[in-house]
């Protein structure tokens, strides 16, 4: 798996093959405010220093991996739920794909549209290229505990593999 890495809040990584990690464990995890829809926007940055947050960032809506991933989330909600997890998934894509996307694939959490690239800036996880296109989200997954600090940071270069659900579950459960 070239390009993946993972990190615990113990400081183990799960992975050794890339020396890229977006934000390392313990660092102040950044607040941010998108849209999941017109005249719907999103202030995750409020519930960053209070609650877990998983953060799922993915390249492309209706891609046929990012189409896998979000389904594995939305098959395994209730596990999701009952860990406390608050889950947004968020894509470079307009909040009109999104929209679309989360009702065609019956996604129960939001997904939010990061257009301007905020918050794929802040957490470091922009392609400079991905198949001749700027600035696209790299697939990560980043566990906010609730204290506002990253406990689990996991970026990948290869658009095609997905987290590792089981690590990133067992961080949500880890983060206080």
């Amino acid at each position: 798996m070239a390009g993946v890495e993972a990190r615990f809040s113990s400081g183990r990584k799960a992975s050794t093959e890339d020396d890229h990690v977006a934000l390392n464990i313990g660092q102040k995890a950044p607040g941010f405010r998108l849209s999941s829809g017109p005249g719907q926007d999103v202030d995750v940055g409020e519930l960053i220093g209070s609650e877990k947050v998983l953060l799922l960032f993915f390249p492309l809506a209706f891609s046929p991996v990012c189409t896998a991933e979000m389904c594995q989330m939305a098959e395994d909600w209730r596990k999701w739920e009952e860990i406390g997890a608050n889950v947004f998934g968020i894509s470079v894509d307009s909040m009109y794909a999104l929209q679309r996307f989360r009702e065609d694939e019956k996604i129960p959490f939001p997904l939010l549209s990061d257009f301007n690239r905020t918050a794929a800036r802040a957490y470091d996880v922009l392609y400079e290229d991905f198949y001749g296109m700027e600035g696209v989200a790299k697939r990560s997954a980043f566990v906010v505990d609730s204290s506002g600090s990253i406990a689990y940071s996991w970026s990948t270069d290869d658009a095609s593999v997905q987290p590792d659900y089981d690590d990133v579950r067992a961080a949500v459960v880890a983060a206080l």
